[in-house]
Parts: structure tokens; C-alpha cells; sequence
């Protein structure tokens, strides 16, 4: 019995000598600072580095094992080593060609977004993917779903939707395409609706007034959608999309560097037939045909200087209204649609040059073009829109301090095909320069400030400061403060005017009307650290107040006509967003919650500004076995609204899963969007009245209901 006690406990203290323990120390190549999350893999066992970027896996009984690095924005690592080793291994991560020296579009700073002032939220390729798997033909699905944005629809017909920030009009957004300013005034109408995700590479959002670098028209904040080009490596992505909504969506791109040459080319093809989920003979998805076509060619003089010519084509109509006359039999009561016809063309020419090490000059141009034609039974409303934007801008940097400035010219001209007397025709000519300085203080503090001087040849002289601070308290805790003012041109495209078609709207006057002018400031302080081995945890805490002032207002005259007036009292929106990330090995969940409170404060009221919810929650839970599976549940609640007669709607949940799978270059995905089949007709009565000329209700809740998609992409 004792050789046999004797044995186990041999066996025993051979096995627990047998295993081993890998210990290691993952930094930055470039800074050698540790990185706090960097996911450790050997075999079926794994670990995330902690604060220290410190990692240990014990229980390993192989003497040789492969051990295998990742973390984002940084090259995989993966080394093998025979046990035994000498003490702690020091892994050093090198960061991904493109990331290298991140240039942060929207600050032009040569910095990592985690070390700019500015509070910025980027969505990068990987979450573009996914998003691009939900809706395949434009980015509303990327914009819906970030914390504090709010996709308003302002068309039942045409499904049309506007972007809110913080709970300001959509107006109040500037969306830029790799810095270019290509969708304000007339052509904003369908902007969100014709930008396709697939070329995206990051999409960056600032929140609150950024009009130092961009102008007028960042009050609420600033998008700008960063695409890729050849230097982010050769690619030939494609992809096709089908709903069960009857929309069929194709989209590819391709991307190759030849020496000194590179080409960009990137096609987008949508055909939606008219859906209507609720059998009331009215489409709550239109019939749409639409066509994208966007190639960039690139020459790069030497390693110092590229040139960049992007031509952008699109060529949209979208019908909605009647299914009876959509699908081609009109009779009796059945007359009713609005048909959109728009035209989309641009270029953008770029050039950039590092005269130093320290010193660089971009010069750009864009010329855009917009066509849009609306009709409907005796009405019709068309225009064309002609923008361009010219920019010199001069960077030198040193060891402290980086120094930006720059000169800007910027020409906006509508011309309206009047239909009836109404002429609203109108043209902007601005001039603009600007300085920006962001200086390292210390170790634990950055200043960014700047000040911009504009003058339109129309409402004269704006000046516009800014500054922002940032405090890397320590490695666990930051926070960032900042503020700015901005200033908006009044223009007859808003929300409510698109609701209505542009029907009856008055000419707006320079001689009489205010530009509508903000100040806004924010703070938010950001925690990250790492729980155990297996979790990290972090949490942004934003606060944010704007007030925008001679705000634009639309009233109604007793001639049933509409009209715009600067209020006699200040629009203010104010509160907190918070946004929540804990992740465990495979797995990441994804918390936020908005509390929004707009309110118009003029006509001696302070009320909820109407068709925003002051309280909005999301929840992400994703899977990802990289190069494998990726499932993901979300859930995001929507609060109960005041609609414009003061009435209030109803609060809902949407609830949507995706599941993808990836085999080398292929990946099939299906997509389960509203999977509960929220809708607004189901949670009210919804009353259109007649069929010759439609009364459609306030849209504040999802009109289409469950939409499931399914695609494939081809990478080679």
C-alpha cells in the first residue's frame, strides 16, 4: 500500500513540476509605455496584460508553446519558446503601418486620439465592418448607434433621416469626407441616405462646437468620415447584401499601390423595392434605384509629398408613398407619391507635403455639385446646388507644441426651378483663416487652443475661440475640458421644411434674418483599468451645455404659409453621456446612456424641444474568435417624446442580433435588425386620413419593423 502512495505522490510532484508559468511585459515599441488590455494567447489558454502591461499564465505543461500577442491599432504578435525561461519576457508591440502616426483628420494633430484634447470618439474599421453587415446601403446604422446621436426621420414618404447631436437639429452637424466639407444646405436633405460604409476606414465624431479648423456649421459637432487609400495596403473587398424587405445591395471596393502611382475605386448599387409591413397601402420602405461611383487616383512625388484627385458620382431616385401607384396601377382614391430625383457630383484634389521633419503644407479644392428634383400630385419643388471649398494650411510642429495655420475660402449657391412664386434662391461667399496651437505642458497636461476669424460677404465678421484641455491624471485616469463658440448661415433647409416638402416656405431675407451664433462647453473623465487576468473595464463620463442663440425658428402665417424668425430667446441643451466597456477574454459588452434636455427657452416658454427623448440606453454584447466568429446582441431603448402638439408618445426598445462567419477570404453573415418587430404603428394609431393627399404622423419611432439581411463578402 505505501509503494503505492509513494507513487501517486511521485506522479503527483512530476506533473505540478511539469508546469509552467510565462510571464511577460507587453509595451510600445516606439514609447516602450505598457499597454494595458493587449490580449495574451498560448494555446487554449489566455490573458489580457494589466495597468503595468504585465501578463502570467500559469498550469502550462508543454515545454514548447507559441505564445500570440494582439491588441488594437498595433501588428499581431506571435513567437515560440522552450521552457525553461529566464525570468520576465519583454514583448514589444509595433503599431500598424497606418496607425503609425495617426492623423486625427478632424484636429490635424500627429497624435493618438487617446493623447488629443479634444474629446474625440472614433468608430474604426473593424466596428465599420459590422455596422456595414446591418445596413449595407448608407451609414445611418454607424451614426444611430453611437451615444447621444439620434437618427431623426423626416419623411414618411421618403424615409429620409436627419442626424441629431446632443438634440440639436441636424442643420447644426457638419459632416465632412476626409475633411471636406461636400454635404451642407441643399444637399443635406439626402446626405446621410447616400453615403455608403464599405470604403470607410474611421469614422471620427466630435461633439459640441468645432468650428475653429471647419467653420460655421459645427455647433453640434463634426463627422468626418476617413477613407482608405492605397497607402492602408492593397485590397479588393466585395460585397452583397439581400433583406427580406426586398432590397438587394452590391458594393465594392478596390485598392492597389503601383510605385509612384496608387488607385483607389470604390461602386455601390442599391435597388429597395416600395415595402410596406403594415398593409395600409402607404410604403414605409420607398422604392429606391441608386448608384454610387467614387475612384481616387494618387501620386506620390516622392516619400514626402501626394497628390489626390477623388471623383464622386451619385445618381439616386427613391419613390415612396401609394404602393397602388408605385407599383404602376393607380385608380380612383390611389394618386398619391413622392418621387426624389437627385444628381450628386464632385471632386476633391489634395495635396500634401512634409517640407521637413517638423514642418508640413496641404493645399485642397473640392467643387460639388447637387441636383434634386421632388414631386408630387400638383407640386414640385427642384434645385441645384453648387459649393466649393479652397484650403491652405501650413503645420510645424516641435518637441512641445504643434502650430496650425491656414486660410480658407468657401462658396455655397442654391438656384430653385420655382414652381409656383416663391424664389428662395440664395449665395454665401466666406473667407476664413485660423490658428491652432496644442502644447504640451507637462507629462500630465496638453492645451489645445485656437481662434478662427470668418467674414461672409452677407452677415459680415465671426470670430470663433476655442480651447481645450486635457489631464492624463495617471495611467488609470484622464479628463478633458473644453469649449468654443460657432456660428450657423441661415438657409430654408431644416427638418421641418423637408417634412413638408419645401411647400409654402417663405424666402428667407439676409437684410432681416440673424445668423444663429453658440457657446458650448464640455467635460468628461475617462477610467480604464484591468480586473484579474481575464477583464478590463472602462468608463467615459461625458458633461456638455449648448446654448445656441437668434436660433431659427419656423412658424406658420394665416395664409398657410411657413415662415423662419430668429427666436427672442436662447435653444439649450444640456446633460450627460455615459458610456461603459467591460470585456472578458472572447467577449466585450458595450453599455451607454444619454440624458438629453433640450430646451426652447424663447415665446416666454421653457419646453422639451419635440421629437427628442431625454432618455436613450444601448447595449452591445459581442463574441469574436478573431478570423473566425463574430455574434452580436444589442439593445437600445428609446424614451418617451413630446410631439409638436405637446402630446406624449410612447417610450420602446429595439432589440437586433448578428452572427458572422469567417472562412480565409469569404465571410457569410445574417442579420436580425428590430427582431421584435418595434414600429410606430404599433405603438400608436396611425392616422394618414385620406389617400388623395396623406397626413402623415410626427415620425418618432422605427416605421419599417423587422428587416432581416443576410450577404456575403469576398476579400482577395
Amino acid at each position: 500500500m505505501k509503494y503505492i502512495i509513494y507513487g501517486m505522490l511521485w506522479l503527483s510532484a512530476t506533473t505540478a513540476y511539469s508546469q509552467n508559468t510565462f510571464t511577460a511585459q507587453v509595451s510600445d515599441a516606439l514609447t516602450n509605455e505598457p499597454l494595458l488590455g493587449a490580449t495574451v494567447r498560448i494555446n487554449d489558454q489566455g490573458s489580457v496584460t494589466d495597468s503595468n502591461g504585465l501578463v502570467d499564465i500559469s498550469g502550462i505543461q508543454a515545454d514548447t508553446i507559441d505564445v500570440m500577442v494582439s491588441y488594437v491599432g498595433y501588428q499581431p504578435f506571435q513567437q515560440t519558446y522552450i521552457f525553461p525561461l529566464s525570468g520576465r519576457q519583454q514583448i514589444a508591440l509595433e503599431a500598424e503601418e497606418a496607425l503609425e502616426e495617426v492623423i486625427v483628420t478632424t484636429t490635424r494633430s500627429s497624435r493618438s486620439i487617446d493623447a488629443i484634447p479634444t474629446r474625440i470618439e472614433a468608430i474604426t474599421s473593424e466596428e465599420l465592418e459590422e455596422k456595414a453587415m446591418m445596413r449595407s446601403s448608407n451609414i445611418a446604422m454607424v451614426l444611430r448607434e453611437s451615444t447621444g446621436i439620434l437618427m431623426q426621420q423626416t419623411s414618411a414618404s421618403s424615409a429620409n433621416q436627419s442626424i441629431r447631436i446632443q438634440g440639436l437639429d441636424g442643420r447644426y452637424t457638419q459632416i465632412l469626407k476626409d475633411g471636406f466639407p461636400l454635404f451642407g444646405g441643399f444637399s443635406s436633405g439626402l446626405s446621410i441616405m447616400q453615403i455608403p460604409p464599405l470604403d470607410l476606414r474611421q469614422v471620427e465624431i466630435i461633439k459640441g462646437s468645432n468650428s475653429t479648423l471647419f467653420g460655421g456649421g459645427a455647433i453640434a459637432g463634426l463627422v468626418n468620415l476617413v477613407t482608405y487609400t492605397p497607402q492602408d495596403g492593397d485590397k479588393l473587398r466585395l460585397m452583397l447584401d439581400q433583406t427580406q424587405a426586398l432590397g438587394t445591395t452590391f458594393n465594392g471596393f478596390y485598392a492597389k499601390r503601383f510605385n509612384k502611382w496608387g488607385i483607389t475605386m470604390y461602386t455601390s448599387a442599391n435597388r429597395q423595392q416600395a415595402y410596406d409591413p403594415n398593409n395600409d397601402d402607404f410604403s414605409d420602405i420607398p422604392q429606391i434605384r441608386s448608384l454610387t461611383l467614387t475612384p481616387s487616383l494618387f501620386y506620390y512625388f516622392n516619400n514626402r509629398s501626394t497628390l489626390r484627385l477623388t471623383l464622386n458620382g451619385t445618381i439616386e431616385t427613391r419613390t415612396g408613398g401609394d404602393m397602388q401607384i408605385i407599383e404602376g396601377s393607380p385608380t380612383g382614391i390611389h394618386q398619391f407619391t413622392e418621387k426624389n430625383e437627385s444628381d450628386r457630383f464632385s471632386y476633391q484634389l489634395t495635396y500634401q507635403n512634409q517640407l521637413a521633419e517638423n514642418k508640413s503644407l496641404n493645399i485642397k479644392n473640392s467643387l460639388t455639385y447637387f441636383d434634386r428634383n421632388i414631386e408630387e400630385p400638383d407640386f414640385a419643388f427642384a434645385g441645384k446646388q453648387w459649393s466649393s471649398f479652397s484650403e491652405v494650411a501650413y503645420n510645424i510642429r516641435n518637441t512641445t507644441s504643434t502650430w496650425i495655420t491656414g486660410l480658407n475660402f468657401y462658396t455655397d449657391t442654391f438656384d430653385e426651378l420655382p414652381f409656383d412664386s416663391l424664389e428662395r434662391d440664395y449665395s454665401y461667399t466666406t473667407l476664413g483663416a485660423f490658428v491652432q496651437n496644442t502644447w504640451n505642458i507637462s507629462t500630465l497636461f496638453a492645451l489645445e487652443s485656437g481662434f478662427r476669424l470668418d467674414y461672409d460677404f452677407n452677415y459680415g465678421l465671426f470670430a470663433l475661440p476655442r480651447v481645450s484641455l486635457l489631464s492624463q491624471i495617471n495611467e488609470k485616469w484622464s479628463a478633458r475640458v473644453g469649449g468654443g463658440l460657432g456660428y450657423k448661415l441661415p438657409t430654408i433647409f431644416s427638418e421641418e421644411a423637408e417634412n413638408l416638402t419645401y411647400q409654402g416656405i417663405l424666402p428667407i431675407s439676409t437684410k432681416e434674418m440673424e445668423a444663429e451664433r453658440s457657446v458650448g462647453v464640455n467635460f468628461d473623465v475617462n477610467y480604464k483599468t484591468a480586473l484579474g487576468n481575464n477583464w478590463t473595464f472602462s468608463i467615459n463620463q461625458l458633461f456638455f451645455y449648448t446654448q445656441l442663440n437668434e436660433a431659427l425658428v419656423f412658424r406658420e402665417n394665416n395664409s398657410e404659409q411657413y415662415f423662419y424668425e430668429n427666436a427672442d430667446g436662447p435653444v439649450a441643451s444640456q446633460g450627460i453621456e455615459t458610456n461603459v466597456k467591460l470585456t472578458y477574454r472572447d467577449f466585450k459588452l458595450f453599455a451607454n446612456y444619454a440624458l438629453i434636455n433640450t430646451r426652447l427657452k424663447y415665446d416666454n416658454l421653457n419646453l422639451q424641444k419635440p421629437l427628442t427623448p431625454k432618455h436613450n440606453i444601448g447595449v452591445v454584447l459581442m463574441y469574436e474568435v478573431e478570423d473566425k466568429w463574430r455574434i452580436g446582441y444589442e439593445a437600445y431603448y428609446t424614451g418617451s417624446q413630446f410631439r409638436s402638439n405637446r402630446t406624449q408618445t410612447n417610450d420602446f426598445w429595439i432589440m437586433g442580433l448578428m452572427m458572422m462567419r469567417k472562412m480565409n477570404r469569404l465571410s457569410l453573415y445574417v442579420n436580425f435588425e428590430n427582431f421584435t418587430d418595434t414600429r410606430q404603428h404599433r405603438l400608436e394609431r396611425f392616422d394618414i386620413d385620406q389617400h388623395i393627399k396623406p397626413n402623415f404622423p410626427e415620425i418618432w419611432a422605427p416605421t419599417d419593423g423587422r428587416v432581416i439581411n443576410a450577404g456575403v463578402i469576398l476579400e482577395l
